[in-house]
């Protein structure tokens, strides 16, 4: 197998097990918090490997166009704004609503690459794929719940962190593009974004808002609540996934894997999250997969393989797949 095709894999894999941990997290954590432990974890790893690794993964050339300003910009789109917002969406949504407009980042990301870049993977074959895909993701999502309900706070919410993703799968091609290794570009992006949560921590943590956006805002200074959340063994381990494996490892395998096969194909795959997802829950949290997933699950890689160029045959293995499990 192709190393980035399993770079692709590996960080799909993981990301679809990222909303287990945050949702653990939750409980202790607002979702700004958990922002800023798992980015700043990241940021801690990428610096110390580009210490160790100076010349492979540390330089970032001054004479790259919009250095700077481009990387401040994928810190805002790809983690400041996406994942907050997609945090935040679900105390205003359900996450059925999340999971189904997110989805939609693949087909708006090629619209957007098209139109900004004159991207020509935008075909007919890559729209059909993405559209079969995206009723998986619906299947999936809507698993159980008897009506589609719009909530529109959160569902705005969702549709920005969608946009947001966009945005920033662009800024990283540009900046593949200009020759910025994938550890550098995302080191730098984090260490933007994290300079952007700063005034949010303060104000947050000065309690200026601390009922903003159902508590998502909130900052907990208290040495007692503090000493009894991160002495929990259980939440250093999410905080730790969240920032070493999820943030740090796999967004700079996706940079790579992004300036190897093309930021349109590889962002096709992120229609494959929530079946990791499901996989996960089943495997590691004991809750049930229902015959709805399972042929959701079908659709979804059937969809992936339409709009990658698979083999034809891979489509209908998936979709006998989800056929055979419902008998």
């Amino acid at each position: 197998m192709n190393i980035h095709w399993l770079a692709v894999i590996v960080a799909i894999s993981v990301w679809g097990m990222t909303f287990a941990s945050t949702r653990a997290l939750l409980s202790d954590f607002s979702a700004l918090e958990i922002l800023a432990l798992r980015f700043g974890l990241a940021f801690a790893a990428l610096s110390l490997a580009s210490l160790l690794r100076p010349r492979r993964l540390c330089a970032v050339s001054g004479a790259v166009p919009g250095g700077e300003t481009l990387f401040a910009a994928m810190g805002f789109t790809g983690i400041f704004a996406y994942q907050l917002l997609e945090n935040c969406a679900i105390h205003y949504t359900n996450a059925g609503n999340v999971a189904l407009l997110v989805s939609f980042c693949p087909i708006l990301t090629a619209l957007l690459a098209r139109a900004i870049s004159g991207d020509r993977h935008l075909t007919r074959r890559f729209a059909a794929g993405s559209l079969i895909a995206m009723s998986g993701v619906a299947l999936v999502s809507w698993n159980g719940i008897a009506e589609f309900e719009l909530r529109p706070a959160g569902d705005l919410m969702a549709m920005a962190a969608m946009v947001s993703w966009g945005m920033y799968s662009i800024l990283l091609e540009r900046a593949n593009a200009r020759g910025v290794s994938p550890v550098a570009a995302t080191r730098r992006a984090f260490g933007w974004s994290l300079l952007m949560m700063a005034p949010v921590l303060l104000a947050g943590a000065s309690g200026c808002w601390p009922g903003a956006m159902d508590g998502s805002l909130a900052v907990t200074l208290d040495a007692a609540a503090n000493a009894r959340r991160f002495s929990d063994s259980l939440n250093v381990m999410n905080i730790a996934f969240l920032g070493l494996l999820a943030s740090a490892a796999c967004f700079s395998l996706w940079s790579s894997a992004c300036r190897a096969l093309g930021m349109v194909k590889t962002t096709v795959f992120l229609y494959a999250t929530p079946v990791v997802g499901v996989l996960f829950a089943a495997v590691c949290l004991g809750e049930r997969v229902t015959a709805l997933e399972l042929l959701g699950g079908a659709v979804i890689l059937a969809g992936v393989a339409i709009a990658t160029r698979a083999p034809a045959r891979f489509a209908r293995a998936a979709c006998a797949t989800g056929e055979n499990m419902l008998k």
